[in-house]
């Protein structure tokens, strides 16, 4: 735990003195937390994530900048990933796994297309201490703690060093309507390519900054704008996972030919300035053996005073 402090300072801290050196300024904040009790209601699989984002750049203009390394994002994540079961996990099921990341990225355009690259550090296994807090958790609102069994089977201590690299181009149609077609890359704790595309209706990506959370797809705002009202969005994409830190072939996991994920949410803004987002998505089988696909719930709520 002590590691993943001491990075998340190294990188915060040369965030601020290039800030500093290329006259940056704070533009925003954004942040998306996912878990399934917000959507099938079930406790398993791909369980419970937060991603959170912090961007520094020159004056906004609604558009991210035309040089790369301008406009710079801090990104910290965490996840939990678990059996079905993890009082008395199935045989075969996945093991559990925690993570936490912590990464440097930028975002640039040109004419024609959307660029977002850049690099995390994932910490994963009991350093990150995320057994412990999940059974915090289900002790505090009920439900199953961790057997010592899927505690000793979990994913080890390590860390990876993880590339991304996103590609997009954003068509506008009808007053507010917005197609991104995008092609995503990672590689590192889970090395994939990934195609798709997300559809959105409103105010909610009009001259805004989004990013997009790993695990479910949603696209959540780190710099906003004024405009008030509904704004709706929907999204699908579909993988090929060449390698995966949390299904290794040495623990004798099969991925799944192709891992799929569909998407909706729902975004609202006040006059006041107050925000909301809940969004849904379907996420397909990872593993030969999983026994069913998932739902999971994605939240955001801001309160401004």
């Amino acid at each position: 735990m002590i590691r993943l402090i001491a990075s998340a300072l190294c990188v915060l801290f040369l965030i601020d003195s290039a800030a500093m050196a290329q006259d940056r300024v704070r533009l925003g904040y954004g942040r998306l937390v996912t878990n399934d009790l917000i959507g099938d209601g079930h406790d398993r699989w791909r369980t419970a994530s937060v991603a959170s984002s912090r961007v520094w750049g020159p004056d906004w203009t609604g558009s991210a900048p035309g040089g790369f390394g301008q406009l710079l994002e801090l990104r910290l994540g965490a996840e939990i990933i678990s059996p079905e079961n993890i009082a008395t996990p199935a045989a075969g099921d996945r093991p559990y796994a925690g993570s936490i990341s912590v990464g440097l990225h930028t975002h640039f355009q040109t004419a024609l297309a959307e660029f977002a690259l850049g690099g995390d550090l994932v910490f994963t296994g009991p350093q990150t201490q995320l057994d412990d807090f999940q059974d915090f958790v289900h002790d505090a609102i009920g439900g199953r703690d961790l057997s010592s069994g899927v505690r000793r089977n979990q994913i080890g201590n390590d860390m990876n060093p993880t590339g991304v690299f996103e590609m997009a181009r954003t068509l506008r149609f009808g007053s507010t309507g917005q197609l991104r077609p995008f092609m995503e890359a990672r590689a590192g704790v889970e090395t994939l390519v990934r195609v798709g595309a997300d559809v959105n209706f409103g105010g909610f990506a009009q001259d805004t900054l989004l990013v997009r959370d790993p695990v479910t797809g949603h696209r959540y705002q780190t710099i906003g704008n004024d405009l008030t009202g509904f704004s709706f969005m929907m999204g699908a994409d579909i993988a090929h996972v060449e390698d995966s830190e949390f299904l290794t072939e040495s623990r004798g996991f099969e991925l799944s030919d192709a891992r799929s994920r569909v998407r909706a949410g729902m975004h609202y803004q006040s006059a006041e300035g107050h925000r909301a987002f809940y969004g849904l998505t379907w996420l397909d089988k990872e593993f030969k053996g999983q026994q069913d696909s998932q739902i999971v719930g994605s939240v955001r709520l801001h309160i401004s005073f």
